[in-house]
């Protein structure tokens, strides 16, 4: 499928989703939504795939949300817009494949919001993250006030929102809104690697975890077991299990069926 916003490229079960317009610091309007919502679509869709990355061209990752284009919504045109997008970035989150964003520059607003849909997130060294909305009259709206204090906690969430102030990648690891910090250079590398030790494992094992943990964070910790259990059991019906203990008795790599 072609799109006008990405490049998307499949090799070795990594889908590689890049947002590709850099003449606009990859800056998220409706298109672009709509591209990242009909890819990830497919990518779900495709039983090739095992894990996405997801990157910027050029200078950002994504320089947040698409001014140009809100500064002329009125109230209820604004609500739109926030709602298409968390509903785009609540299907990268619930997608049944690891997403390890990549994020390569500015990652701010909606950038920032998109990186916090994804399952893991590698930043380049150079890389600026933050939440500046209130500087422009308007709260984060694809999630923001939401995936943030979930990942750093209450404090630090409201500190970053209010002062509307970018952090560099460094802060933005030692707070947990990154898992590593890389050089530039080596970004795509360090990703690509990451990519590759979860594709070694059962895709549906991982998925069952993605799903234990998405589901388990959001209730108590009685009922979070008990989703955990049920995903258990239900790995003990897979043709994965069967080969992935066979394999591990016969001192061999694994075939992996995804079923």
């Amino acid at each position: 499928m072609e799109y006008k916003n990405l490049i998307v490229e499949v090799a070795d079960k990594i889908c590689t989703v890049k947002i590709n317009r850099p003449q606009a610091m990859n800056a998220l309007n409706t298109e672009v939504l709509a591209d990242l919502d009909a890819a990830f679509d497919a990518i779900a869709s495709d039983n090739e795939i095992s894990v996405v990355i997801l990157t910027g061209e050029g200078r950002a990752f994504v320089a947040g949300a698409d001014i140009s284009q809100m500064s002329t919504m009125n109230a209820s045109e604004g609500k739109a817009f926030g709602v298409y997008g968390a509903e785009v970035f609540r299907k990268i989150e619930n997608i049944g494949k690891p997403v390890i964003a990549a994020i390569n520059g500015f990652a701010l607003g909606g950038g920032c919001e998109l990186a916090m849909s994804c399952d893991i997130r590698i930043a380049a060294s150079k890389a600026k993250i933050g939440q500046p909305e209130t500087g422009l009259g308007i709260t984060p709206g694809f999630s923001g006030t939401q995936r943030l204090p979930r990942l750093v906690g209450e404090g630090k969430a409201k500190e970053l929102i209010y002062t509307a102030k970018a952090i560099t990648a460094e802060e933005a690891c030692r707070i947990g809104l990154v898992n590593k910090v890389v050089e530039p250079e080596t970004l795509m590398e360090e990703t690509l690697a990451m990519a590759k030790t979860i594709a070694k494992n059962a895709p549906l094992a991982v998925r069952y975890s993605k799903e234990a943990i998405n589901r388990g964070v959001q209730t108590d910790i009685d009922t979070a077991i008990a989703i955990e259990n049920n995903l258990f059991g239900l790995c003990f019906a897979t043709e994965d299990q069967k080969e992935g203990m066979k394999a591990f008795f016969e001192k061999r790599a694994a075939e992996w069926k995804n079923k």
